[in-house]
């Protein structure tokens, strides 16, 4: 045997050279240490969404048509008479309420919002969390039934029948032709609430005159197409139909949101004439 053949055989099985098959997997980089500014930084971003909750929360009730709404019916409560007191009582339930239904329209709608992309969503672009949501909705709910009933039992059963009227709307009704009767009903029973409202349920017990009711339900009529305007396109694409898509279908959109506020000025009007002329009682 040779001297070549011999020192083969008494190498190492590792010494002796290979081909090799494939290069080896890279080894993972590990991430870079976060320095201390910028834990800082996380931690002030967090601190600021913190901050944010309240006006995520305002946003998310509808705060334009809550407080046009709060304020409209706390002014037909002072101009028929009611204190200064009383009026703030319609006001801060009226704006209690409307904050509930604003928050329950945007749970309701979140698939649909996050789908279409709506801007001013913060529950569907998950800003604000699900489980914040429900719990301010649960709140409001125990601070309005016991605002409500302040003004007596009539007056708080009349409002509390509008919300139940305002979230069942906000899931039935919604894509059909008769879209607007929650609209048309719940505003109805406004004049309702004012008229046997009073403090600490001392409120009177003169039902309100058929005309303002009637009024009244029209302008819940005009709100209806005035808010239906600016979400017609996602409603159009879901296959929804409410009575404001299919008008506009026919007029067009512009066309319909000028009628909708003439309509909508008009009977604001004829309310006020209607007030003064015969009282709300």
């Amino acid at each position: 045997m040779s001297p070549l053949k011999r020192q083969r055989e008494r190498a190492p099985a590792d010494a002796i050279p290979r081909t090799p098959h494939a290069a080896p997997a890279p080894v993972p980089t590990p991430p870079p240490a976060r320095s201390a500014d910028d834990t800082a930084e996380s931690g002030r971003h967090r601190f600021r969404l913190s901050e944010t909750l309240p006006a995520l929360l305002a946003r998310a009730a509808h705060p334009k048509q809550a407080l046009l709404t709060a304020l409209g019916l706390a002014v037909a409560a002072a101009i028929s008479g009611r204190p200064l007191r009383e009026s703030a009582l319609v006001f801060t339930t009226v704006l209690v309420g409307q904050a509930l239904l604003g928050w329950d329209n945007d749970l309701v709608d979140r698939a649909r919002d996050e789908r279409h992309e709506r801007p001013g969503k913060p529950i569907a672009s998950g800003l604000l969390d699900l489980g914040t949501a429900w719990f301010s909705v649960t709140c409001a709910l125990l601070l309005v039934v016991p605002l409500s009933l302040n003004a007596g039992s009539r007056a708080g059963a009349a409002y509390l029948i509008a919300l139940l009227i305002g979230v069942v709307g906000n899931r039935v009704l919604r894509g059909s032709v008769l879209s607007f009767v929650p609209w048309m009903l719940q505003f109805g029973l406004y004049p309702a609430y004012l008229a046997y409202g009073g403090w600490n349920g001392t409120g009177p017990d003169t039902p309100p005159t058929v005309v303002m009711t009637v009024l009244a339900g029209l302008l819940g009529l005009g709100v209806h197409f005035l808010r239906a305007l600016p979400g017609l396109v996602p409603d159009n694409a879901d296959g929804l139909r409410s009575l404001p898509l299919r008008i506009a279908l026919r007029t067009g959109a512009p066309r319909l949101l000028v009628l909708s506020g003439v309509f909508t000025g008009a009977v604001v009007v004829v309310l006020l004439i209607a007030g003064q002329a015969i009282g709300l009682t």
